[in-house]
C-alpha cells in the first residue's frame, strides 16, 4: 500500500473539486463522480466491489483507518481535521470518505422488477425508497424528470448503501416507460382494491408519486393495477416513503 498524499491547503485544486462534488447536489452530473462519507457507506461500496477513485482521510483518523480503504482506492489523501469538516456534509464529520465514479452505460431493463419515481422531490424520501427497493428485491429504479438527484449527497446518505446494489436511471420520460414489459402498479386513495385483498403481479413496476400531487394523470392512466392502502386511523394520506415500503413489502410476499 502506497503512502497517502498529504494536502494541507484548502485552495488545493483537488480539494476544491472534492468540496463541489460533496456539497453540490448535481455536481456529479458534470464530474461523473460522487461523494460518500463514513464507515458504513465506504464499507458498503467495497462490499459491492467498487473501486474508489479517491479515498479521503482526516489526519486524526488515518492512523486507525482500515487498511482495505486505502488498498482499494486508486489514490488516497490525508487532510487536516479542520479541512475535512469543511468538506463534510454531516454535523459530526465521519473522518473518511470516498469519491466514486457514477455508473455509466446503464440501460432500462424491460422485465426487471422496478420502482418508478414520479417527481419525488424530497431527498430523504428518495433515499428511503431506494433502501426499501433494495431490501424487497427491486433492482431497477427509474426516476422521471423532476425527481431529486439520485446521486446527490443527501440521497446517498438516506439510501445507506442501497445505491450500490441497484440499477438507477435518471431523467426518464413517460415515453421511455413504454419499454417496460412488466405491469405498472400505482397507489391511490380514491380507487383500487385494498392492497391486502389484491393478488399482486409476481414482477411489476411500482409508481411512487410527488409528495403533494401524487402520481401524474398520464402515468396513472398507464397503470394496469390500482391499489389502496387502508388507513383505519383516519389519516388522509401516507408519506410516500412509508407507502413505498408497504407496497414493496407486499410485492415481496406475493413473489
Amino acid at each position: 500500500m502506497s503512502q497517502p498524499l498529504p494536502i494541507t491547503s484548502r485552495d488545493n485544486p483537488l480539494l476544491k473539486e472534492l468540496r463541489k462534488v460533496a456539497q453540490d447536489n448535481i455536481a456529479y452530473r458534470k464530474a461523473g463522480r460522487f461523494w460518500v462519507e463514513g464507515d458504513h457507506l465506504c464499507s458498503a461500496a467495497l462490499v459491492r466491489g467498487l473501486k474508489p477513485a479517491v479515498a479521503v482521510f482526516s489526519e486524526h483518523f488515518w492512523p486507525q483507518a482500515p487498511a482495505e480503504y486505502a488498498q482499494a482506492a486508486i489514490k488516497s489523501i490525508v487532510i487536516p481535521d479542520a479541512l475535512f469538516r469543511e468538506l463534510s456534509g454531516l454535523e459530526s464529520p465521519a473522518q473518511v470518505g470516498f469519491v466514486l465514479d457514477v455508473p455509466t452505460g446503464v440501460a432500462l431493463q424491460p422485465q426487471a422488477s422496478t420502482v418508478i419515481l414520479d417527481r419525488v422531490q424530497d431527498a430523504g424520501n428518495v433515499g428511503s425508497i431506494l433502501r426499501s427497493a433494495g431490501a424487497f428485491g427491486f433492482r431497477q429504479v427509474l426516476a422521471l424528470k423532476g425527481t431529486a438527484a439520485l446521486w446527490s449527497p443527501k440521497v446517498l446518505r438516506a439510501g445507506m448503501g442501497a445505491h450500490f446494489g441497484l440499477s438507477l436511471l435518471e431523467g426518464v420520460s413517460l415515453d421511455d416507460l413504454q419499454a417496460l414489459q412488466v405491469p405498472i402498479v400505482v397507489t391511490s386513495s380514491h380507487q383500487g382494491d385494498l392492497i391486502q385483498n389484491i393478488r399482486l403481479p409476481r414482477s411489476c413496476a411500482w409508481a411512487m408519486g410527488h409528495e403533494g400531487q401524487g402520481v401524474c394523470p398520464e402515468l396513472m392512466g398507464r397503470a394496469s393495477v390500482h391499489v389502496r392502502i387502508g388507513q383505519p386511523g383516519g389519516e388522509e394520506s401516507l408519506n410516500v416513503a412509508a407507502a413505498a415500503a408497504i407496497c414493496l413489502h407486499a410485492s415481496s410476499l406475493a413473489a
